[in-house]
């Protein structure tokens, strides 16, 4: 009698546990880590300032706090089970990926590394862990932007990933972190419509392989949904039915409201932080699947504090100017939930 009782809520428990990964499906998230550095001098990058001489006073004990907190997001990025891809950018090495992965509760999930040093002053890279039991890669590589000598620019490439999702249908990522506009909007304009357009042609080159091509693209663009590098290079649009083939669209669009955003400078919030993807992903038939309001913005309150001088509430990063704060990323990371029928 103990046996079939047993038997029984053995099968109850299997039944709701695959359930409930039916219902919650797999996720892919984005999050610029902002200057998630180790602690040594690399004679190879600008990493002065993140040294324990540095201005910064970046020491192993802050280096090692920084780790824990930035587990501590993609740990709650969804929900009871961990992202299926994450999408990574501001890190500087490898021995940082494998840190995140070793020394946090991240450890847990079998993830893989994908990375490359990228050729930026700095040494910030993007790289991408994914999870190894649900996604098999086919091929990846890294794009790297062009002068129009054809010369590579000193910036971040584009992490270009393809693989199988849960032993289902093949998706393309594609992670970004467009150049800054930190020398100003109008100087640094072109080099995001660059990257822009440069994108969209390897875009391009997926589509006259498979005009049903599931893409995802996602990053930080350093742009907003609406600026002309994501509408007019890109070229993007807004979900809206019925759905045109080969076309990529913002999902992002909708978060547009007052105070919402993925970064903060002063009083105003901007959408830097996005996920696009092709039609083929938002038609929902048979195989991997996405829809519009699937895509979200990550903003648990832990990653807040009140914002003193413009109101409201602020990220809580690990520096105010030179001063350490002990937080996060001046970025809130961003999610796609994906279905499978």
């Amino acid at each position: 009698m103990m046996r079939n009782k047993l038997i029984l809520i053995f099968f109850t428990f299997l039944f709701f546990e695959l359930h409930a990964q039916n219902e919650n499906g797999f996720s892919v998230v984005f999050y610029n880590t902002e200057n998630l550095f180790d602690w040594k001098d690399d004679p190879h990058s600008n990493d002065n300032e993140f040294t324990p001489e540095g201005e910064r006073h970046w020491t192993y004990n802050r280096f090692e706090q920084r780790i824990q907190n930035t587990g501590k997001v993609l740990i709650n990025a969804h929900g009871w089970d961990t992202p299926a891809i994450i999408g990574l950018c501001e890190v500087e090495n490898r021995v940082v990926l494998e840190r995140l992965l070793g020394e946090t509760p991240l450890k847990q999930t079998p993830y893989k590394i994908i990375h490359k040093d990228s050729p930026d002053p700095r040494g910030i890279d993007v790289a991408m862990f994914y999870n190894s039991n649900v996604f098999y890669p086919l091929t990846y590589r890294y794009i790297p932007l062009l002068e129009d000598d054809g010369s590579v620019r000193n910036t971040r490439e584009i992490l270009y990933a393809s693989g199988v999702l849960a032993k289902t249908d093949t998706i393309h990522f594609f992670v970004n972190h467009w150049p800054s506009r930190y020398s100003g909007l109008l100087k640094t304009r072109p080099l995001r419509n660059r990257a822009a357009a440069w994108l969209r042609h390897h875009v391009d080159s997926l589509f006259q392989i498979d005009e049903q091509a599931k893409i995802i693209i996602m990053g930080d663009f350093n742009d907003q949904p609406n600026d002309e590098s994501i509408q007019e290079y890109l070229r993007v649009e807004e979900v809206a039915s019925p759905l045109k083939p080969q076309i990529l669209y913002n999902l992002s669009l909708s978060w547009a409201a007052p105070d919402v955003g993925t970064l903060k400078y002063q009083a105003q919030w901007f959408i830097f932080d996005q996920i696009i993807v092709s039609d083929a992903l938002l038609r929902n038939t048979e195989g991997l699947y996405a829809q519009a309001d699937w895509a979200t913005i990550i903003d648990p309150d832990f990653l807040f504090e009140t914002d003193e001088r413009y109101g409201g509430r602020k990220l809580k990063r690990t520096y105010i100017g030179y001063s350490y704060n002990g937080g996060f990323s001046d970025h809130l990371p961003v999610k796609l939930k994906i279905g499978k029928r």
